[in-house]
């Protein structure tokens, strides 16, 4: 069985959006490079974020999100994204009307049955959570092996909290990794458990 990472760029005040659900500049990193991050070449970040994060990428086997996050991007047009092979979606409704039976999204009830399918479905490759609220649930689950934080140098304010509404304390370790790349700072926490 693969590591469950818990992963989103965020805000130096712990924001993955503001209150509208938009990121803001919280992307920009992802285009404040030279060195394309994926085949599109609209990605281009500089070479220690692209070492960084694509050696993540490529170990990524299913991703979980909130059907909230689902629903904002429109299910990536039933292309899960990244290069991800699997999308699992944390949702109380079934797939949306006229949603293609073939896109390889699965839709589950509860956080315990999301990590399940997607453990199946990882196999040996690592479970991707979203942060947010979904992956503050599986957190409080004691189900996150591992934190990481693209850190980018901008305060929101307010918004939508990177570990959602946590309602406890959880411990991590000092973090292992710490890269600087440009207008971001990667940092990878294990959780104890």
């Amino acid at each position: 069985m693969g590591k469950v990472v818990m992963y989103s760029s965020v805000s130096v005040d712990g924001f993955i959006a503001d209150e509208n659900d938009q990121p803001g500049p919280l992307f920009d990193w992802l285009s404040s490079g030279d060195v394309p991050l994926d085949e599109s070449g609209v990605l281009k970040v500089s070479q220690a974020s692209h070492d960084y994060t694509r050696a993540y990428w490529d170990q990524i086997g299913v991703t979980i999100a909130g059907r909230h996050v689902f629903d904002l991007t429109d299910g990536w047009d039933g292309k899960p994204p990244s290069g991800i092979d699997h999308v699992v979606v944390v949702t109380h409704r079934p797939a949306p009307d006229g949603w293609n039976p073939e896109a390889p999204f699965h839709f589950v009830d509860g956080v315990a049955a999301a990590m399940a399918k997607a453990q199946d479905l990882a196999g040996d490759r690592t479970v991707e959570v979203a942060a947010g609220n979904v992956g503050g649930q599986i957190l409080a689950a004691g189900l996150i092996d591992e934190i990481r934080m693209d850190v980018v140098p901008v305060v929101l304010g307010s918004g939508k909290p990177y570990f959602g509404p946590v309602n406890a304390q959880h411990l991590l370790e000092n973090p292992d990794t710490v890269i600087q790349g440009n207008r971001v700072l990667h940092l990878r926490y294990r959780v104890r458990h």
